[in-house]
């Protein structure tokens, strides 16, 4: 099973998401920052309907964490997972606020924060994949409190599950941050375990490690990589799961 992660950043760039997930062929792809229009789509982004029915994915699962209004058209934001096996089962977990549909985009919070789940049937063994855009922290990457709380909150819902786990996401964490050390107690962090030194590109000034793709232990992995292709402020990243 080949699975893809990347915070799309609104979908601003995507022809070039949609070209690079149909060169990739990943059976399962997790991103952040996607946006559901309940109409039309608009020429500053693509919405995220769009990207699966272009890239042919029979399966999805969208977690808003907050909806505004722009230019007079409704929108929601949040977390989405394509698939192209159905999914066994579902769930939205709120690690940070509660869904927001009315978000003030000039003086709001969008700190709301949610946990995707779900379960997918592969060659008769249960697979947990997990999907989170973490708390964001203007001024750094190494995380608080919140953070802290937050990362507790996701190890102790991992503890409860059966079957293997992956768990990808734009946490807005350093590798070397306590809060992300939470997780890397309980799985393996394939950026850390393969020296990555950014996951971030040429069209932000950013240069930090804060996208992440996690296993159990219990997985075997093969083929992680951060790819090189400018269609986010965020690089995509791929990893095999046997």
């Amino acid at each position: 099973m080949k699975i893809l992660q990347l915070n799309i950043w609104g979908g601003k760039l995507g022809k070039q998401i949609i070209d690079l997930i149909e060169r990739e062929k990943p059976d399962v792809v997790c991103l952040q920052e996607a946006i559901v229009l309940p109409h039309e789509g608009t020429l500053l982004f693509t919405q995220f309907a769009d990207i699966q029915s272009e890239t042919k994915f029979e399966h999805s699962y969208f977690s808003p964490a907050f909806g505004f209004t722009m230019m007079n058209h409704r929108a929601d934001f949040g977390n989405a997972v394509m698939s192209h096996t159905p999914f066994v089962n579902t769930k939205t977990v709120f690690t940070g606020g509660d869904y927001n549909p009315t978000i003030d985009l000039v003086d709001g919070d969008f700190n709301m924060r949610n946990l995707q789940h779900v379960i997918i049937d592969n060659g008769g063994k249960k697979i947990n994949i997990l999907n989170h855009h973490g708390h964001h922290i203007r001024q750094h990457k190494m995380g608080d409190a919140e953070t802290l709380r937050q990362c507790e909150m996701i190890v102790e819902y991992i503890s409860k599950l059966e079957g293997g786990v992956v768990l990808t996401g734009d946490f807005n964490l350093a590798p070397e941050s306590e809060s992300l050390g939470k997780l890397n107690v309980i799985l393996t962090n394939h950026a850390m375990e393969s020296g990555v030194t950014t996951t971030r590109t040429p069209l932000t000034h950013k240069t930090e490690v804060c996208d992440y793709i996690f296993t159990s232990k219990e997985l075997k992995t093969a083929g992680f990589k951060v790819l090189p292709d400018l269609v986010s402020d965020h690089a995509a990243l791929v990893i095999e799961v046997e």
